[in-house]
C-alpha cells in the first residue's frame, strides 16, 4: 500500500510580522529554539478538503521553517473504510440511532493495522488527527509522546461509538479538543488540552485580492456583482445545514428578489457520503439560476473561495453541529459579517451583535440577513470588529505558538 507523505511548501515565520508584529514573531522563535532538531509527525485521512488538511498544508511548512523536522502522513483506505469512519463521525457528533457492528470494528482495525505497517512513526512526537487513524497507536510499541487531536463536536456523542474509540484515545499522552465542552468526562483531565484551530492569513484562500481579481472570478462563474450575494462555504454534509441555507435564501428572496446564493464546497477524498448529499442539494435547488453550486469539480479552489467570500454581502454558517467551522473565521478575516447558528465552535468565533450574529433557526437567520442587506454600513463596522477578533485568537501564528507550548511541555 502506498502511503503519501507531505512536507509542505516554503513559508517563513517572518512573513507574518506585518500582521502580528515583530515582538510576537520573536516570542514564537524563542519557543521553537527549544525544539530545534526535534521531529514531529502529523497523521490524518485526507490531503485536501476540509479544515484539517487545510491547516496542515499551512502549519507543516512553518514548523519546518522554525527548525522542527515536521512531516505529514495521510492514511489510505477503501471506500468501505471511509463509509465506516463517516458513520463514526456522524455518531460522535450526536446521531444516537446509529449502531456499531462487529463488521465495522473489523474494517476499522484492519485498515489502521495495514497503515501502521507502512508508516514509520519513529519521530520525537506523533500527532494523530480525528477518529480515522486513532487506532494506529494500538499497532506501535509507543516510546515517544503521542497526541490525539479531535476536530469534531463531541459534546453529545453516541456513547456506543465513543466507548469503542476511547480504548485507543486513552492511550495517548495528550488529547486536544477545540472547546472544553467537547471533552469527555471519562478521560484523564491532566492530559486534556483545549486548542482552537486557525486560518492562515497569507494562504491563497485568505490573502488580499484586488477588486479586478474578484470581479473576474465572479464573471467566470456567471455571478452578478451588482446583485446582493449570500454565501455559505462548507462540505456537502447533513450537519452543515445546507437545506436551511437554501430556505433562508428563499425567504430573503421574497423581500429582495434579485438576491443570489452561492453554495461553495469541496468534494473530499474521505467523505463518500458527500456525493449523496451533493445530489440531494441539487434536487432541492431545482432550476433556480440565482443559486450557484460551486465546487472543485468545476474549477473552484482556494483563490476562488477567497473571491466569493470577499464579494459576499452576507456569509451564513447554518451548521447543526460544528467542531469549529474555519469558514467562519475566513469570512470574518475578510471583514464580512457572519450569521451563524449558535452551535459548537461557531459560538466561540462570533461575538453576537458585535462581530456577527448568532441565530437559533431559519427565521432568525432570515431576519438578520435582511437587516444586514438593508444596513450595509452596520455590516461594515461589524466586519471590522470580526477581523480584529480573528487576528487576536484564530490565526495560524497563534495556533503554531500553542503547538510549540504543547510540544515543549511534553519534553
Amino acid at each position: 500500500m502506498e502511503v503519501k507523505k507531505f512536507a509542505g511548501g516554503d513559508k517563513k515565520i517572518e512573513d507574518y510580522s506585518e500582521i502580528i508584529g515583530k515582538e510576537n514573531i520573536e516570542k514564537i522563535k524563542v519557543k521553537a529554539e527549544k525544539l530545534a532538531g526535534k521531529s514531529v509527525s502529523h497523521v490524518n485521512s485526507t490531503a485536501y478538503g476540509g479544515g484539517v488538511a487545510e491547516i496542515l498544508h499551512n502549519l507543516i511548512p512553518l514548523m519546518r521553517n522554525l527548525g522542527i523536522d515536521a512531516k505529514w502522513f495521510v492514511i489510505e483506505g477503501s471506500d468501505e473504510f471511509f463509509n465506516v469512519t463517516k458513520t463514526f463521525h456522524n455518531a460522535l457528533q450526536g446521531n444516537k440511532e446509529l449502531k456499531l457492528t462487529q463488521e465495522m470494528k473489523d474494517i476499522y482495525l484492519r485498515v489502521n493495522k495495514k497503515n501502521a505497517e507502512n508508516l514509520d512513526l519513529s519521530q520525537d512526537f506523533v500527532i494523530i488527527h480525528d477518529p480515522q487513524p486513532a487506532a494506529l497507536i494500538d499497532f506501535y510499541e509507543k516510546r515517544v509522546p503521542w497526541v490525539w487531536r479531535c476536530h469534531i463536536d463531541l459534546s453529545d456523542p453516541n456513547l456506543e461509538f465513543w466507548k469503542f474509540l476511547r480504548q485507543f484515545v486513552e492511550r495517548y499522552d495528550r488529547y486536544i479538543f477545540h472547546m472544553a465542552e467537547y471533552v469527555q468526562n471519562d478521560l484523564e483531565g491532566n492530559r486534556v488540552v483545549v486548542m482552537p484551530p486557525s486560518i492562515d492569513p497569507l494562504s491563497e484562500k485568505n490573502f488580499e485580492l484586488s477588486e479586478t481579481e474578484i470581479l473576474k472570478t465572479l464573471e467566470r462563474f456567471d455571478i452578478d456583482p451588482e446583485k446582493p450575494i449570500i454565501t455559505q462555504v462548507s462540505r456537502f454534509d447533513p450537519w452543515k445545514g445546507i437545506f436551511d441555507v437554501i430556505d433562508v435564501y428563499r425567504k430573503v428572496k421574497e423581500k429582495i428578489p434579485d438576491v443570489q446564493l452561492l453554495l461553495v464546497g469541496v468534494m473530499a477524498h474521505d467523505d463518500p457520503e458527500g456525493w449523496v448529499y451533493f445530489e440531494k442539494t441539487l434536487r432541492k435547488i431545482g432550476e433556480d439560476y440565482d443559486v450557484h453550486v460551486l465546487t472543485n469539480l468545476i474549477g473552484v479552489h482556494a483563490k476562488e473561495v477567497n473571491a466569493f467570500q470577499r464579494a459576499s454581502d452576507v456569509v451564513l454558517q447554518m451548521s447543526i453541529r460544528e467542531g469549529f467551522g474555519l469558514t467562519v473565521s475566513e469570512a470574518m478575516w475578510k471583514e464580512n459579517p457572519v450569521i451563524g447558528r449558535a452551535v459548537g465552535g461557531i459560538r466561540l468565533q462570533i461575538v453576537d451583535g458585535e462581530s456577527g450574529f448568532l441565530v437559533k433557526d431559519v427565521n432568525e437567520a432570515v431576519e438578520k440577513t435582511l437587516y444586514l442587506l438593508k444596513h450595509p454600513e452596520i455590516g461594515k463596522k461589524m466586519g471590522e470588529k470580526a477581523k480584529e477578533r480573528v487576528k487576536e485568537n484564530f490565526l495560524i501564528t497563534k495556533h503554531l505558538e500553542r503547538y510549540l507550548d504543547l510540544l515543549n511541555s511534553l519534553g
